[in-house]
């Protein structure tokens, strides 16, 4: 198990880790290299050999190896980003790369996502040096650049440059996953992620005829732009259920004691309440619109607008979303992919799971563990490139009130102590034996 050391240095390590700033601003403003630093001199610490790779200078990423006690093992990749969204800091209560501990909790950007990991992977690791602890599998550490924006300068640049460095890997951990979700009404869920929707971040273009603000013009980019952004806004997206939803529908409607009628759906959405948030989001596609852009004065028309929509599909979904985006945006206005991912999909029936399963279930007796989709993406999606099937697994004890999720890239970002001392012993627990 993991030693008191080991739940020391998780708090300082993400506490130091968040005095780091990362911001990842896209469009390649970041520098992950004095955080990859960090942790390699954390991982070489324990005697690993940690390896600093980059595409473009200071988008650093760390990979270190561990080798298993059974060299007929497939191999498990563990992994952390290093990045955090940018945070402003008039609107926190501290600031947020101050690492502040206060009143049991860490506070500051990346708190949540994801350098609490990142800080859990370390110590995880150290302890196992002092106590000469080898786990089964061999491990393939990676703490990456770039999640944060188009992760070409982070796993992409790993999976497509150096995929040597992840043989034999057919399984990953990393986050958004066995945290706790407080029902209001005494349950305990602890969600592991067992998918992902995919990504399709759109550009939309409408194009028409420049000219006077004052004259009639029924060719204005504007308002053929608008006309489709509000299609695309507007469009309710038909239910589409992935079998790891099904799942989730499956074991929630059981813990509440309602009958699985998918047939209706949002009513059994309704009779789960609270818990409904684990999978709403995720039993359809969906695209919103985020950014606009045209014109350059008043009294003018332009020629070109332009818009921007964050779409996610599930498994199995982009060939419909496509379609749907070539109906919703009509004759008048192109779009295109500015961001593609795969969509994800894990068993729950498969031996790692159960082991995931076991290891929150031995520190949390009282919790319920469900498979889940997430609504967005990690950097699992580019590490399926290489065969490897992702899960969510960054272990949390919450109190009743914490907020996990709005606490991602939200205001006063921030995890308490006793959630990461739990993580690490879960953490402990599942690697020795997956």
């Amino acid at each position: 198990m993991a030693d008191q050391q080991a739940r020391d240095e998780v708090v300082r390590f993400t506490s130091d880790l968040i005095r780091i700033d990362t911001t990842n601003r896209g469009g390649g403003d970041c520098q992950e290299r004095p955080a990859a630093e960090y942790a390699a001199e954390q991982l070489a610490g324990a005697g690993l050999q940690p390896m600093m790779l980059e595409r473009t200078k200071g988008r650093t990423n760390v990979v270190a190896r561990i080798e298993g006690s059974d060299p007929s093992a497939d191999a498990l990749l563990v992994h952390g980003h290093l990045d955090v969204v940018p945070a402003e800091a008039a609107d926190w209560s501290v600031h947020p790369f101050s690492g502040e501990i206060r009143d049991g909790v860490v506070w500051g950007r990346g708190a949540v996502d994801m350098k609490n990991m990142d800080a859990m992977i370390l110590a995880v690791v150290r302890s196992w040096a002092r106590q000469g602890v080898r786990p089964r599998r061999d491990l393939v550490i990676a703490f990456t650049a770039d999640e944060e924006a188009s992760a070409e300068d982070g796993s992409g640049f790993l999976a497509d440059e150096h995929p040597e460095l992840f043989e034999g890997c057919t399984e990953g951990v990393s986050e958004s996953g066995a945290f706790t979700f407080h029902d209001g009404a005494g349950r305990q869920i602890y969600p592991i992620a067992a998918g992902e929707r995919g990504t399709g971040w759109l550009k939309l273009t409408a194009r028409g005829r420049a000219g006077h603000g004052s004259k009639v013009n029924k060719e204005n980019a504007v308002t053929r732009l608008a006309a489709a952004v509000t299609r695309i806004g507007e469009h309710e997206w038909p239910l589409r259920l992935t079998p790891t939803v099904r799942a989730a529908l499956a074991e929630l409607a059981a813990l509440y004691g309602i009958e699985t009628d998918l047939t209706d759906v949002d009513r059994l959405l309704e009779k789960l309440g609270p818990a409904a948030k684990l999978v709403e989001a995720t039993v359809r596609n969906s695209a919103n619109p985020t950014m606009l852009e045209a014109g350059y004065k008043l009294n003018v028309i332009p020629g070109e607008a332009v818009a921007y929509v964050d779409g996610r599909y599930l498994p199995g979904g982009e060939e419909e979303f496509r379609t749907t985006l070539d109906l919703l945006t009509g004759p008048d206005v192109d779009w295109e992919f500015s961001h593609r991912e795969v969509a994800l999909q894990a068993p729950v029936d498969s031996p790692t799971y159960a082991r995931m399963r076991a290891a929150v279930e031995e520190f949390a007796p009282e919790g319920h563990v469900v498979p889940y989709c997430m609504s967005g993406g990690t950097d699992a999606k580019q590490f399926s490139r290489l065969g490897i099937t992702g899960y969510g697994f960054a272990p949390l004890k919450l109190p009743e009130g914490f907020d996990y999720q709005a606490l991602f890239h939200g205001v006063d970002e921030r995890v308490p102590v006793e959630a990461l001392h739990f993580g690490v012993r879960v953490l402990d627990r599942f690697l020795r034996t997956a």
